[in-house]
């Protein structure tokens, strides 16, 4: 089985020093239990490749591009030149972009599915690879997949393999020249808004399921919510009591009518039981 690994440029968070992101080098670890691995890496710098030949890995290649130019274009073609059973790669990036979306990008050029999150993969027959993907909560569910597949790699994935200097230095880096393609061109500017304050709806809690959907589909009634501007602070204030009543939080207005006091018996008790 080959597994090509997709590396990045990644920062370290502490000391902003180029580094190798975990994630990738938990990928390798992942990669040298399934068959031969080979890195891949497109941008100005080939330190990744580098780093990652420490990590394990015997061959790596580097597309040499100007930096941001779209990464997605060379590796697409480099995968399909060398046909990888899987292709690996971290959860997200460290220290740059961290968009996480060129291994959904890539998939989608290649056309092949892709499998986030895995912690565990594991060879089958008949070009299948079992894969345990980390859910919410510490769930794992195992999947079975056809190759070619992409997978992204979960921090919950084993720890990478240490670096080693002699390892790093007795593998190869191929330096490849490409064309690249800049993010910018064909696209079209962003486009700015003055930033406008939006009115909040007071929606009041409890009663049905479905008049909870509808409070959040914004199919409640018309009595359900109301929009307060332009108010005065005593008409504003009434609004507010009167919602806080109507969803249970206060008393009924019978049960306490305005300007009741307790009456001195009442003060007396409530002094003498606190």
């Amino acid at each position: 089985m080959r597994i090509a690994v997709l590396l990045s440029a990644g920062r370290h968070p502490v000391s902003g020093k180029p580094t190798l992101p975990r994630t990738e080098a938990q990928a390798i670890r992942m990669a040298a239990g399934l068959g031969a691995a080979t890195g891949l890496h497109v941008g100005p710098d080939a330190f990744p490749a580098e780093a990652a030949l420490g990590h394990g890995l015997d061959y790596a290649a580097h597309i040499a591009c100007a930096a941001g130019s779209d990464p997605v274009g060379p590796l697409a073609a480099r995968i399909v030149s060398d046909a990888p059973d899987i292709v690996l790669a971290g959860r997200r990036g460290q220290g740059g972009d961290e968009t996480g979306l060129v291994p959904y990008a890539v998939a989608a050029r290649l056309g092949v599915p892709i499998v986030p999150d895995a912690v565990a993969m594991r060879p089958a027959t008949d070009g299948l690879v079992e894969i345990d993907q980390a859910l919410p909560k510490g769930v794992l569910r195992r999947l079975v997949v056809r190759t070619p597949v992409v997978v992204t790699v979960h921090p919950a994935a084993p720890p990478p393999l240490p670096f080693a200097f002699g390892k790093a230095r007795r593998g190869s880096i191929e330096r490849i020249a490409a064309a690249p393609t800049d993010l910018a061109a064909g696209a079209p500017p962003p486009e700015e808004r003055p930033y406008r304050k939006r009115p909040k709806m007071m929606r009041a809690a409890g009663g049905s399921a479905a008049d909870r959907l509808k409070a959040v589909t914004g199919e409640a009634t018309a009595g359900g919510a109301k929009v307060l501007d332009h108010q005065t602070p005593e008409d504003a204030a009434k609004e507010v009591l009167a919602f806080l009543r109507r969803v249970g939080v206060l008393a009924p207005a019978s049960a306490a009518g305005p300007g009741r006091r307790p009456a001195a018996s009442e003060d007396a008790s409530r002094h003498a039981t606190s």
